[in-house]
């Protein structure tokens, strides 16, 4: 299964919920497609929701990365919803961990930018 993306507004804060496999090739270009023009468009909070995701890879975890720099350049910040184990894993051994603030509750994810 292809990866998936819907944006929805919780307040001032897009959540993008991502669904099915994060890989190189479309599903990566879908979250940097989708990220940049959330940041041309003013949008400045944003969390990702990985709990849908079925699967990952290095390009995928690159392209979140991008997404926090893209968001930073454009004033706004992006946290990590429900990131699954191999997440958490491929984060904390490329020390990517301390780049990304991660949170397990959407409620709580959303209040992180008060």
């Amino acid at each position: 299964m292809d990866a998936n993306l819907t944006r929805r507004q919780v307040g001032t804060v897009t959540v993008l919920d991502i669904t099915g496999r994060v890989t190189l090739g479309e599903g990566s270009a879908l979250i940097r497609e989708e990220i940049k023009q959330l940041a041309v468009s003013g949008f400045k909070n944003v969390v990702v929701n990985l709990g849908g995701i079925t699967y990952i890879d290095s390009s995928g975890i690159g392209e979140l990365v991008s997404g926090v720099t893209t968001m930073g350049h454009a004033g706004g910040s992006l946290r990590l919803l429900k990131p699954g184990q191999r997440v958490k894993d491929l984060l904390k051994m490329t020390r990517l961990d301390t780049v990304f603030q991660a949170f397990e509750e959407e409620g709580e994810a959303v209040r992180s930018f008060s």
